[in-house]
């Protein structure tokens, strides 16, 4: 296992929810931060903490234009992305070209520079995985032309770009591939699991099941997340490297958990399934473990708790 360290550091995607706390973490390191993103699915007030760092400069910028920096850097994490169903359903082919022109330019910066690349790639990789847990070695089953199919194949493209750079160019890269994660800072109207959780069972409305609700996922803590793309990029590990929660709990129970932890008598409903939802997800972090020394450390529990006293405090809508 490497460590090194880095004083000038590159987050496209930077106001996103990872990248956020991603760029917190780089300037607790002690680095200069660059965050890069368009603000088309960040919140507004994302970067509200970081702006009174000295250390810290926003860029508005669209990552599927080029990009060029003055001054020296050091790594580029690439999280430019939509993230959410609901926002990648929207915007298809916006998240096609963030995944392909995005990942491309992100790629040349690092090349150009000398700098550390680290993709933020995603489980999504795996699809509707007919292998449990998923380790690494998985080449996925995904449906390549269904509506999720913009989200899914825009980050296997970004992979087989990032190997590709390091095959050709020497490029140092490095692919994380992120599962579900969640803490303080989610949209509440994101549409995705735990903070559509929040938002209803703080507001008494039914929390709502896609499916059956049986449907398994892993959920990691955003702090244990970041933690995870700064000891890939302290590496010299080529990736991919899965980072999330090997703990798997069905959908039903993390609704039933955050009913219990905020106290709702809001009931459980189930609707519709969703298009190629997968059946279960859960990592195989072993790899993380043993070249990275990277395991979660945030309990379900806790880190609910801690979601939830941030979603009292924050916006329901």
């Amino acid at each position: 296992m490497t460590t090194r360290r880095f004083e000038h550091a590159v987050v496209t995607g930077g106001a996103g929810f990872v990248g956020a706390h991603l760029c917190e973490l780089l300037l607790a390191e002690g680095c200069v931060v660059v965050a890069v993103d368009d603000l088309s699915t960040a919140a507004e007030n994302a970067l509200d903490r970081l702006r009174r760092h000295d250390r810290f400069r926003f860029v508005h910028h669209d990552v599927t234009e080029p990009m060029a920096f003055d001054g020296p850097v050091d790594v580029v994490f690439h999280l430019a992305s939509a993230a959410s169903p609901r926002d990648y359903l929207a915007r298809p082919i916006e998240t096609l070209r963030a995944g392909s022109h995005g990942t491309e330019h992100a790629l040349e910066l690092a090349r150009r520079s000398g700098a550390r690349f680290v993709l933020a790639s995603t489980s999504e990789v795996y699809g509707d995985p007919l292998e449990h847990p998923q380790r690494e070695q998985y080449w996925g089953h995904v449906n390549p032309i269904g509506p999720r199919s913009v989200y899914d194949e825009a980050k296997r493209y970004a992979e087989a770009l990032t190997s590709a750079y390091r095959r050709e160019h020497g490029s140092d890269t490095g692919i994380a591939r992120i599962f579900n994660t969640y803490g303080p800072g989610m949209r509440a109207g994101d549409g995705r699991m735990i903070p559509a959780f929040f938002t209803q069972a703080l507001a008494g409305e039914p929390l709502t099941l896609t499916g059956t609700g049986e449907q398994t996922r892993s959920i990691c803590y955003v702090e244990d997340t970041a933690r995870g793309l700064l000891a890939l990029a302290c590496s010299d590990h080529p990736g991919p490297v899965n980072l999330g929660n090997p703990d798997e709990l069905t959908v039903r129970q993390v609704a039933e958990r955050v009913k219990e932890i905020t106290g709702s008598g809001s009931p459980i409903e189930c609707v519709d399934a969703v298009v190629d939802d997968p059946r279960r997800r859960c990592p195989d972090i072993t790899l993380a473990r043993e070249v990275l020394g990277w395991a979660p450390k945030v309990d379900v529990e806790d880190g609910l708790r801690r979601t939830a006293a941030w979603f009292r405090r924050a916006p329901l809508r």
